[in-house]
């Protein structure tokens, strides 16, 4: 088990962003993978994080079991398979910095553009979803099964399909939670391959599970609390967050 005390200082405000994102405030918990390889390596920050999600999903599923789409998980997850494969096939060869750098930008614009739509209106009811385009639900899921198997960063192109769905808020919180709990089994596999889940990382993330369990439930409280007409607001501003913070280190990383 891990014992520096500055692994924790980062460590426990991502577990609790963590918790948080699987209550429902969608896309805050790609920072901790981030706030954690401030103490140790990338690669041992994603390992702690995977056992941790894997715990968060029972409870954020468990809360929102009732209420998810059926259609969108049919469309996106076998694409998304198709992308944690190629994120395992590719890991030696494809620059995490540069996936960083990439969907954050698309996730700022997108969310930049969302944002400005609904200044457009006098109310979010009037917003009417955007086409079904199936192939762009296919190649969403594909790249967030992609980037979570390199990152944990497989928000941004979920929500880029799902968010202009316009789905009920208890709904988008449910299929977003059925979701990933798929995809974060779907990536055991690869880490098993790899040897990381080692003893030290196992006793680590053990510890840190009853606050990621308590910071999940204090999500889904939270979540449920917000204005359904301020709800998907609330998410596109943690959009642009999220994607900027992918755009400062995947830039970082390429050219500094």
């Amino acid at each position: 088990m891990l014992t520096d005390p500055f692994f924790y200082a980062v460590a426990i405000p991502a577990v609790i962003l963590l918790g948080l994102a699987k209550g429902g405030f969608a896309g805050i918990g790609v920072v901790a993978v981030p706030l954690l390889a401030l103490a140790v390596s990338p690669v041992m920050a994603a390992s702690i994080t995977l056992p941790i999600l894997l715990v968060q999903d029972v409870v954020s599923v468990w809360a929102f079991r009732k209420s998810w789409d059926k259609g969108l998980l049919i469309l996106m997850l076998p694409a998304a398979a198709v992308g944690v494969f190629l994120g395992w096939a590719l890991a030696a060869f494809v620059e995490e910095a540069a996936v960083e750098l990439a969907v954050g930008a698309i996730s700022v614009a997108f969310a930049l553009q969302r944002l400005w739509a609904e200044r457009a209106v006098k109310a979010a009811a009037q917003v009417e979803a955007g086409p079904a385009r199936p192939w762009l639900g296919a190649l969403c899921g594909a790249a967030a099964g992609f980037t979570s198997q390199i990152a944990h960063a497989g928000g941004p192109p979920f929500q880029i399909y799902v968010l202009p769905r316009r789905l009920a808020r208890d709904t988008f919180i449910g299929t977003s939670a059925i979701f990933f709990a798929v995809v974060n089994w779907m990536k055991v596999p690869a880490y098993v391959a790899l040897g990381q889940f080692t003893p030290k990382v196992l006793a680590t993330a053990g510890v840190l599970l009853p606050l990621a369990i308590a910071s999940t439930w204090a999500g889904v409280w939270l979540v449920r609390r917000v204005p359904a007409e301020g709800f998907y607001k609330v998410i596109y501003v943690l959009l642009v967050a999220v994607g900027g913070k992918l755009v400062f280190d995947g830039a970082r990383a390429l050219f500094f």
